[in-house]
Order: C-alpha cells, then sequence, then structure tokens
C-alpha cells in the first residue's frame, strides 16, 4: 500500500483508443511521452489527450533509467519483453517510479502483456474495452507452419527453420498469488 494515500493513474495509448475520458475521474493522472506519440492524428483520442494536457489534467512524465530496466526485467521474467513497445515499457516503468515514490499506482490498458507485466508486479491495472487477464501467463512462440518452439524472447520474429512469422501461446498459466500454479 501507498506511503501518503495517493493513488496515481497511468494511462496507456489504449485508454484513449478506448474512449477514456481523463475528465470522468479526479485521481491524478500520468503518462509517457510515447503514448501521446502514439496517438492517432487528428482523432479524437488526440483531442482528448490534448484537452487534458492543455488543461493540466494529466502529467507527461519520462521515467527514470532504473525505472525501465525493472520494467524489462519484469517483462523478461514473464516472456512478454517481445510483445512490448516502446510506449508500453515506459508506462510499466512509470508506475514502478510512481510506487517507488509512495503513490498507489493503476494502469488504464487494454493491453495483455502490460497487464501480466503489472500482474506480475502487483501493479494494479484497468481493461477499459476488454476483460482483461485474470491470470498470469507464461509465453511460448512457435512456427505453425513447422512447430519449432522458441522462448517468449527469443530475438527474431520468424522460424529460424522455415522463416514462418512466428505466433505466441501461453505456456501455462499461474495464478499471480502462487508462483507454482
Amino acid at each position: 500500500m501507498s506511503t501518503n494515500g495517493k493513488r496515481a493513474v497511468i494511462l496507456d495509448t489504449s485508454a484513449f483508443v478506448a474512449g477514456f475520458d481523463p475528465f470522468s475521474i479526479c485521481e491524478e493522472q500520468y503518462t509517457v511521452p510515447a503514448v501521446k506519440e502514439e496517438i492517432a492524428r487528428k482523432s479524437i483520442s488526440e483531442f482528448r489527450f490534448e484537452t487534458a494536457e492543455e488543461n493540466g489534467k494529466i502529467k507527461i512524465e519520462k521515467p527514470e533509467g532504473e525505472f525501465v530496466e525493472k520494467a524489462r526485467r519484469t517483462a523478461s521474467d514473464v516472456g512478454d519483453t517481445f510483445f512490448l513497445s516502446d510506449a508500453d515499457v515506459q508506462v510499466l516503468a512509470l508506475a514502478f517510479q510512481l510506487k517507488a515514490n509512495g503513490y498507489s499506482p493503476l494502469i488504464a490498458t487494454d493491453d495483455y502483456s502490460i497487464q501480466n507485466v503489472a500482474k506480475q508486479a502487483k501493479i494494479e491495472f484497468a481493461s477499459l474495452a476488454t476483460f482483461g487477464i485474470r491470470r498470469r501467463l507464461q509465453w511460448m512462440r512457435y512456427c505453425p507452419a513447422c512447430h519449432k518452439t522458441y522462448s517468449a524472447n527469443f530475438k527474431s520474429s520468424s522460424c529460424d527453420i522455415c522463416g514462418t512469422l512466428l505466433k505466441r501461446k501461453p505456456l501455462r498459466q499461474t495464478n499471480a498469488d502462487n508462483p507454482k500454479g
């Protein structure tokens, strides 16, 4: 729990795409510069974002390097590194940073990889347009053509045997409170 009791909502790009209105809640709201770059130009999402930014409703902060590294390590632990954009990593890093500064962070996102990493790190998240994940997922990557399997963090996006684009599927599901399943 936070030491000062302050709730901080960290907004991912998917929150804006899902139609989240920053004026609908009173908690402090944050996002990262990369989210602003991901929002489609001349869209209602961009309009909401810019209006909230201009009115001081959203604070845009770039997370410190140590928290970016912590987010990457945690993503690697659950096999989501390959599926997170730079913006996703920054959103997670900002949640780690705010938590370290005594806030109680909540990430508003429909991105399953962000949710999976957040669950691993015991950071709350809220889905807006999807049901969200219920259990933490361990991923594996595989070739749908020749069926060769790879670790979730395999660097290439294609099979080293036949060149087919790799897919991913859950290796196993684990309960977040019980690492053994």
